[in-house]
């Protein structure tokens, strides 16, 4: 037997990957599965971006380059985030990696040590506590309460706050609730943190997803922008999961370490994916509008026919493309019913114990796939809902 290093005994299986080598092995089987448990577009990547790859590629950009990335893309980056936040963000403030959750593993490593506490949204990101414990940290779930609509409460978070607290990390709209921090919550918390030695990993990897009122940073707000972490990507908004593309901002003296933990890990980013964001950001943007009123047509759908479901409650996703009905209706652990879905419905989803333990009570499905499939689905989930209540 290997003798594992301790750090990495709470490690385990991602839900999400799970769950889709399951539901994979039952469609090799010759059962019929329709997929809600991954959270990626099913749109191709944009032709104009996959274009600017292959011409990057044919014209030799092969190479190792600098490992916080390009200074091109990081400018465009720069210039990117300085407008859609009403900020100012210098290009050595970026740093790019191969997805989002590398930036967020690097920054968390790169601030957190024994001791130090770390607050974090439970539902939530699976990557956030583990990485926590990982860097010797303790994880501080803040509760997001479906009576709030899953959103922050500022008064847990003052509650939740102690000396050794390090990093607070918000993520809006959210992954798995689709709840989203509004304006004044966001001004609220500013406030809170304007007198405390407190880092803000804002994680706003939907921030283009927003079907209801504007995505709002707490890095827009007076005094906190030198203290966020903003981590963003383009798997999502260009539905690019595949090519592995995020960055963070974050001030200097951070994003040389983390550029540096960045090139001990994987080196660089290849260059012609870094060219491809650069024309992703560059090029044109109507695309991105299409594919959110699409979304927003799938999440009316299912959000509709989920509530019709005797047992089922489903709140209204303000941003992202996911929905996190309660099942309070039929009392059963949310990873059993969610296994059960899987088996005897072919519905693939995922149980909101995936997202920490606030998720019990809840299953989440992605409407990243189409209307007919997320009617065959209601149906399926309706008659297994309906048989497990006879």
């Amino acid at each position: 037997m290997v003798q594992l290093a301790r750090r990495v005994e709470h490690l385990g299986p991602t839900a999400a990957f799970e769950v889709l080598a399951r539901a994979n092995e039952l469609a090799r089987q010759g059962k019929s599965i329709v997929h809600f448990e991954i959270g990626e577009p099913d749109f191709d990547t944009p032709v104009n971006i996959t274009d600017s790859a292959v011409k990057a590629l044919r014209g030799g950009n092969t190479k190792y380059v600098d490992g916080q990335g390009l200074l091109e893309l990081r400018k465009v980056v720069a210039e990117h985030v300085a407008r859609k936040r009403g900020i100012e963000v210098s290009p050595t403030e970026v740093v790019i990696g191969p997805g989002a959750s590398p930036v967020i593993f690097f920054v968390i490593l790169a601030l957190i040590e024994s001791g130090d506490e770390v607050i974090y949204p439970n539902p939530g990101f699976f990557t956030y506590e583990p990485v926590t414990i990982l860097a010797g940290g303790t994880p501080v779930p803040i509760h997001l309460w479906e009576e709030k609509e899953f959103s922050i409460d500022v008064d847990e978070i003052k509650s939740k706050i102690s000396p050794r607290t390090k990093l607070l990390i918000l993520n809006s709209p959210n992954n798995p609730t689709g709840g989203m921090i509004s304006a004044n919550g966001l001004k609220e918390l500013a406030d809170l943190l304007s007198d405390r030695d407190i880092r803000v990993l804002s994680d706003e990897v939907y921030s283009e997803m927003v079907y209801d009122g504007e995505f709002h940073s707490i890095s827009s707000f007076p005094g906190v922008k030198d203290r966020t972490i903003i981590v963003d990507g383009f798997s999502k908004t260009y539905a690019m999961t595949g090519w592995r593309l995020g960055y963070g901002v974050m001030d200097i003296e951070l994003s040389y370490k983390v550029a540096a933990l960045m090139i001990q890990c994987n080196s660089c980013v290849p260059p012609f994916v870094q060219m491809a964001g650069i024309e992703a950001l560059k090029g044109p943007q109507g695309g991105v509008k299409e594919r959110l009123e699409i979304f927003r047509r799938r999440r009316d759908l299912i959000v509709e026919g989920l509530n019709q479901i005797p047992g089922l409650n489903c709140l209204l996703p303000k941003g992202a493309f996911y929905v996190f009905p309660s099942h309070k209706g039929i009392k059963m652990p949310s990873k059993e019913l969610a296994l059960k879905l899987l088996n005897e419905a072919g519905v693939a989803c995922l149980p909101g114990t995936a997202f920490g333990e606030f998720g019990e009570g809840y299953l989440r499905f992605t409407y990243s796939n189409s209307e007919d499939n997320i009617r065959e689905a209601l149906k399926r989930i309706g008659k297994f809902f309906c048989s497990k209540k006879a």
